[in-house]
């Protein structure tokens, strides 16, 4: 049975690094790392369920945003969060407006719209309590997506007019996602297409 861990492990054994050692060292390496107050953590691998997940919803919501002000990236896309330091890959984000970078590394984007994390088991704990924690520091993130990976279970966070993160959550394959902050919406039966669910859950 897979281990469940509430984040990522320690990748390299060492004094603390500093965010230009941590950016030299990801240029180099062969599999992505997050950083966070100066440790680096390996990022875990994904299964067919969390690349059929990532291709649906890539697919349509790239597809309602042809032609709009928002840029959707995959999981290559690093992000930082100059608030709390941390630097991560999000399954999928979402950046409006003019895409903006940290000075000192053109490939790495502050301030996303959205961000959309697939949750696999050994990871869903740290996406939901920690890491959750530390995107609600982003100034400009307006929505948080969690997309379960065994089971038909969407948890959407958004800012609300009184700047207060709610939940909209869907378990049934006949709801609707809708991304307010895009103004548009997508099928559970499309994302969660070709998916191979666990009935128990």
């Amino acid at each position: 049975m897979e281990n469940i861990v509430d984040e990522p492990a320690v990748a390299y054994q060492k004094r603390r690094y500093t965010v230009e050692e941590y950016l030299e060292m990801e240029k180099e390496a062969t599999v992505k790392h997050e950083y966070y107050q100066g440790e680096i953590f390996a990022m875990s691998g994904a299964g067919d369920n969390h690349n059929w997940l990532f291709s649906n919803i890539f697919l349509a919501v790239g597809g309602k945003l042809k032609g709009k002000s928002c840029h959707i990236f995959g999981s290559d896309k690093r992000m930082n969060i100059p608030e709390n330091s941390l630097f991560t890959y999000p399954d999928i984000s979402i950046y409006c407006n003019d895409i903006k970078h940290i000075d000192i590394d053109e490939d790495t984007s502050i301030l996303p719209t959205v961000i959309i994390e697939i949750l696999s088991p050994s990871t869903k704990n740290y996406d939901r309590g920690k890491k959750f924690m530390l995107y609600k520091d982003i100034p400009s993130l307006k929505e948080y997506i969690m997309i379960d990976s065994e089971s038909v279970w969407v948890q959407a966070f958004y800012i609300d007019d009184e700047n207060n993160w709610k939940l909209n959550e869907h378990k049934e394959i006949s709801d609707t996602l809708t991304l307010i902050s895009t103004g548009f919406e997508v099928a559970l039966s499309d994302i969660y297409d070709h998916v191979r669910l666990n009935k128990d859950k």
